[in-house]
């Protein structure tokens, strides 16, 4: 069969699908392409919502993938606003949702992604609690810690990861009062590591941020439909008129699961299992972004990895694979972070329990340095905060596995690039 007898369908509108789609084109492919979107918004990407379109920095437009023409300019059949509730994976074809039509595949991508995971506790459904996730969900956050500011209000977030970190330093940028409450001992504890977390506390709490640590939300206290405070696990009362929901995401594997396709389990964080080439275990259907776990060969583990340059990369890897031009996936995991003056890149995987030592090269108390999670002499992963132009040779060094001398890592003035054989 040639190209132009094909259909590719694409379930998922972020980043993921979106750049799969650009790939189909740029590699050739001639047959049909359609991309299926639940939200009403084109294809937008995901960090502006936590960073500077939440902040009032960046307009909302700077978000899209492509401009709103692109996709009738390339032949991409966009879908809007639809979902796909079925996949007959013997007639090969997906069922949208609102009306039953039936839309034939030849070869399936899904990037359906994660959805934020919600607050089991009384007082969820009060007008002031919200989430992070979709560009709706920032556009409303925006101006509610604008409000926040102009009115000396008080928003409580439950939890303490990148997310909650992030709106924690957009909210005092707009003079909103906050609370973290986060059940880990520091934030970001089972990501950094005790050290590390406590750095991040004290970049906060000096920007006005109180935490209330080893604790979680029981409940959401409100009248007249609007939130009034925060109760925790112990006893204590936060004062809110906002709360937002951090406390992690899930991926969106139902419609993966009800078509039987295998899923990870939970200790590899869920997800479509997918091979080292992002096929699911039917050979006409992939997965990509958020949604997929995928087995890593550096890491000798399966990995579902949330961040945004999984989706950039992991898009297109798919697409490849779809074209039968694919090639292992393994690209090292990278995320990046910027609260008030600090901004980050982390590269690789170093979950608590699989590293030894964190080595520190630079000044971590003036917030410029570089950390590195070490096991057996072997880099894991690293984080440069406030220091640039390092991401390449940490990279590197996590991809050669060799063994380097500690000392030398820790030494700013050793190039990093000589510790990689």
């Amino acid at each position: 069969m040639v190209d132009a007898d094909q259909t590719f369908v694409i379930v998922g509108g972020g980043l993921a699908g979106a750049k799969a789609a650009e790939t189909l084109r740029a590699e050739g492919f001639t047959g049909r392409v359609i991309l299926i979107c639940d939200e009403r918004d084109h294809p937008y990407e995901r960090p502006p919502l936590s960073k500077g379109y939440l902040l009032g920095k960046e307009e909302r437009d700077s978000v899209f993938v492509h401009e709103p023409a692109w996709y009738a300019q390339n032949d991409v059949e966009l879908h809007l606003g639809q979902t796909v509730d079925a996949i007959d994976r013997t007639a090969k074809t997906v069922r949208f949702g609102d009306d039953g039509t039936l839309v034939h595949y030849d070869k399936l991508l899904l990037a359906t992604g994660a959805e934020p995971r919600r607050l089991d506790i009384p007082g969820t459904d009060l007008a002031g609690v919200h989430h992070l996730r979709r560009l709706a969900h920032a556009e409303r956050l925006k101006g509610v810690l604008a409000a926040l500011g102009r009115d000396n209000g008080h928003i409580v977030i439950a939890g303490g990861g990148w997310i909650g970190l992030e709106v924690a330093a957009a909210a005092r940028e707009y003079g909103a009062e906050v609370t973290v409450v986060e059940h880990g001992p520091t934030p970001l504890h089972t990501v950094l590591g005790p050290e590390l977390g406590q750095l991040f506390a004290e970049l906060h709490r000096e920007h006005g941020v109180r935490f209330h640590f080893g604790a979680r939300l029981t409940e959401i206290v409100g009248q007249d439909g609007m939130v009034l405070a925060a109760r925790t696990d112990d006893g204590e009362e936060h004062l809110a008129h906002d709360v937002l929901a951090a406390i992690g995401a899930a991926p969106r594997t139902g419609l993966a699961e009800a078509a039987g396709l295998e899923i990870a389990d939970r200790a590899h964080g869920g997800g479509i299992a997918v091979d080292e080439r992002l096929r699911t275990s039917d050979p006409d259907i992939y997965a990509a972004g958020d949604v997929a776990a995928f087995p890593h060969p550096l890491f000798d583990t399966r990995l579902r990895v949330e961040h945004w340059a999984n989706a950039l990369n992991g898009g297109p890897a798919a697409a490849r694979s779809m074209l039968d031009r694919g090639t292992v996936y393994d690209r090292v995991p990278y995320f990046f972070s910027d609260q008030y003056d600090v901004g980050l890149e982390y590269s690789g995987w170093a979950p608590a329990g699989t590293y030894d030592e964190v080595v520190i090269r630079g000044d971590a108390g003036k917030r410029q340095f570089i950390a590195f999670w070490v096991k057996d002499r072997r880099v894991l992963a690293g984080m440069n905060v406030n220091v640039w132009d390092v991401t390449e040779p940490i990279q590197r060094l996590i991809r050669s596995r060799a063994q380097v001398d500690t000392e030398a890592l820790a030494d700013p003035h050793v190039p990093l690039e000589s510790l990689v054989p």
